[in-house]
């Protein structure tokens, strides 16, 4: 059978043996108290939104309960509580996007909208419904076509829909133009005061960031996966007698990592429309947050498929794993001190100290991967297939920190471009 040489690195920037033991007993309570927290704080967030709509809605009835603002919007004051009940949402930025989306729509929908009017009337005759039926046909078709573009279905996509129902509203109503253009105008006016009671509300009241969503969840994800690979280190080399059925590996939580690209995604174009606040600015690198996610999700990947090493029927016997147990143990929790680094870093927004601290951390862990990885270790046990299972964990470990490295870039990256402090 051939063997797989690995290079060892030089010892330059590795930090001693002994060292490398102080550094993985770290623990970082400052994270797991964070995360109970941030459960808290999201429940009560809740009640907030729900006692902000509620009031917003009381406002925007007031166009209806008092007789002077009644006699100058009229019916049309419906169109202000439509506003305010599909508009306002959770977070202040989806609040803004949906809110500026819905007055494009309208603002273009409605003059289009009146333009074909006035050309329709000027054609008398058949003339008229062939005309308001091409209209309809040609922008119907054009604005369903864009909302399937997908740049524009991510930010845009409710807007095209109000412009469509706008556009037919309008156009197929068959009133005369000047009439229309009232119509437009009444209309408009009540749909920006639902719209401004929103945002009043939204923003200045107890506001709910999709920034600090998104920033919480990803720090999250981090506690996460360094938890996983614990259990995993505890279930594979503590529990290595089958008497012990219950498993301290929660991989459900690398799960649900696996399952956020949609709420990445949905939170950094809601951050996006969100003004200047708290430690946010205007040109913060919310794609970095998208990038780092997709290394966490293919970490996640990995640490599942350590799974499989509990669950093989080639899994390794319990000598050849008590052989390995030390020198593995003490990589799986420099790997994990390095992911609560990282997602420390993130959360306090510090600049990570990666060349100090977190490459020297992997260039330990590679050279401790080097010195198990051995033909005397594997090369024996192979070819009786006892220590397959051992071999695709340590090639699980090989791979982990590949994306580990990648990872520790990343954040390193979010630093430079978020102006992170020292």
């Amino acid at each position: 059978m051939a063997s797989i040489v690995i290079v060892i690195p030089d010892g330059e920037g590795v930090p001693p043996k002994e060292n490398i033991k102080k550094f993985d007993t770290f623990s970082c309570p400052g994270i797991s108290s964070f995360l109970r927290e941030n459960k808290r704080r999201h429940d009560m967030r809740k009640v907030i939104h729900s006692i902000k709509v509620g009031v917003a809605l009381v406002l925007v009835s007031l166009l209806y309960l008092l007789d002077p603002l009644y006699k100058e919007v009229g019916e049309n004051a419906m169109w202000a509580i439509m506003t305010v009940v599909v508009v306002f949402e959770f977070f202040a930025g989806a609040t803004l996007s949906k809110g500026l989306n819905r007055g494009i729509g309208t603002v273009l929908g409605g003059g289009l909208g009146c333009l074909a009017a006035a050309f329709a009337q000027a054609v008398s005759g058949i003339g008229k419904a062939i005309v308001v039926g091409i209209a309809v046909f040609v922008f119907g078709a054009a604005a369903t076509y864009t909302r399937q573009v997908p740049n524009i279905k991510k930010k845009y996509d409710y807007g095209a829909l109000i412009f469509i129902l706008t556009f037919n509203l309008v156009v197929v109503s068959g009133l005369r133009a000047e009439q229309v253009l009232e119509l437009a105008r009444e209309r408009l006016s009540t749909i920006l005061m639902g719209f401004a009671i929103c945002v009043f509300i939204s923003l200045l009241v107890f506001p709910i960031w999709a920034s600090d969503e998104l920033h919480d969840s990803l720090i999250s994800r981090f506690e996460d996966l360094a938890r996983s690979l614990e259990g995993f280190s505890k279930e594979y080399f503590e529990n290595v007698t089958g008497k012990e059925n219950k498993s301290s590996a929660n991989f459900s939580s690398c799960k649900a990592v696996l399952h956020s690209k949609t709420k990445d995604e949905s939170l950094v174009n809601f951050a996006r429309w969100e003004p200047w606040h708290g430690k946010f600015g205007f040109s913060y690198p919310w794609g970095k947050y998208i990038k780092i996610g997709g290394d966490l999700r293919d970490l996640a990947t990995t640490i599942l498929s350590l799974k499989g090493c509990l669950r093989s029927p080639t899994q390794s016997s319990e000598g050849l794993r008590q052989s390995v147990k030390e020198p593995c143990e003490a990589m799986i929790s420099s790997l994990a001190w390095t992911l609560r680094e990282l997602g420390e870093s993130i959360k306090s927004m510090r600049k990570c100290p990666s060349e100090d601290v977190v490459v020297p951390k992997l260039k330990s862990v590679r050279l401790e991967l080097s010195l198990v990885v051995t033909p005397a270790t594997l090369g024996t046990n192979l070819e009786n297939a006892d220590g397959l299972g051992l071999a695709s964990f340590l090639y699980s470990l090989m791979e982990m920190v590949e994306n580990m490295d990648e990872l520790a870039k990343d954040v390193e990256e979010l630093g430079e471009l978020g102006g992170f402090h020292k």
